[in-house]
């Protein structure tokens, strides 16, 4: 079983791009997208999605945000948002209840120049949480998406520069420690706990992917229970399309 996750940065430039041969070359059983800055009546899409449903989660303002996964396998249940209206009204969230465990994509808000969003990006890091957890109740937790943070200075190449950047600044790098202090796990450090220079977005500026001075801030973050299952993690930096590159989960 294998699932996707990636940042397309705009759904309808990448269909014009590579994206059809990213789905066939890898094949994914789910693959979960976010900042599709469409709403799906506005997306044509390729021959290579034939065999998946998609179920989207669509923001209210033209152009923005928005969140859809693809899947071969026919859900028991779907959810956009997390029902607290503040939230969703931005479509950042799907979730598709599954028999074995729940699978669910997140577009998390960036706190913006002068972390001038951060107050609302702690209540989101807050009441997101409690949504997952709400979730694990009933089964296990699949989570994956831009999670807009760089947990540790492993996670960027450029952590001291970045200090009290967005994505670095400590209080969303302590809202990632609740994450993993509530009993999820960060499955790329699972399987590389040391590994450096791996990163899943680029600033445009300064030829920074070329140079591969990146963050790692793209996650699929699984309920404990889970980790035996897990055969493999991966960032798949060759893929090209978006500022951001699909990481992956393979479930045994």
């Amino acid at each position: 079983m294998k699932l996707i996750s990636w940042n397309v940065n705009g759904l309808r430039a990448v269909i014009k791009k590579n994206f059809a041969e990213f789905v066939s070359e890898h094949n994914p059983d789910i693959l979960c997208l976010q900042e599709t800055k469409a709403r799906p009546e506005q997306v044509d899409l390729p021959l290579e999605m034939a065999g998946y449903s998609h179920y989207w989660c669509s923001a209210e303002k033209a152009g923005y945000s928005g969140t859809v996964i693809f899947s071969k396998i026919e859900p028991i249940s779907v959810q956009q948002g997390i029902g607290i209206d503040e939230h969703d009204r931005e479509g950042r969230v799907v979730t598709l209840e599954f028999a074995d465990y729940y699978v669910v994509t997140v577009y998390t808000p960036n706190s913006q120049n002068e972390l001038k969003r951060l107050p609302y990006r702690q209540s989101w890091d807050r009441d997101f949480l409690a949504f997952v957890k709400d979730l694990e109740k009933n089964k296990p937790v699949i989570f994956c998406g831009d999670l807009n943070v760089a947990h540790t200075e492993i996670d960027l190449a450029r952590p001291k520069a970045n200090r009290k950047s967005a994505g670095f600044s400590d209080e969303e790098r302590a809202g990632f420690d609740q994450i993993v202090a509530a009993g999820f796990v960060d499955t790329f450090r699972h399987f590389y706990p040391e590994k450096v220079d791996e990163y899943s977005w680029w600033s445009y500026r300064g030829g920074a992917r070329a140079k591969n001075v990146g963050w790692r801030i793209d996650y699929f973050c699984v309920s404990a229970s889970l980790t035996d299952s897990l055969a493999s993690a991966a960032i798949h930096q060759d893929v090209l399309g978006s500022d951001h590159c699909p990481v992956s989960i393979t479930l045994k």
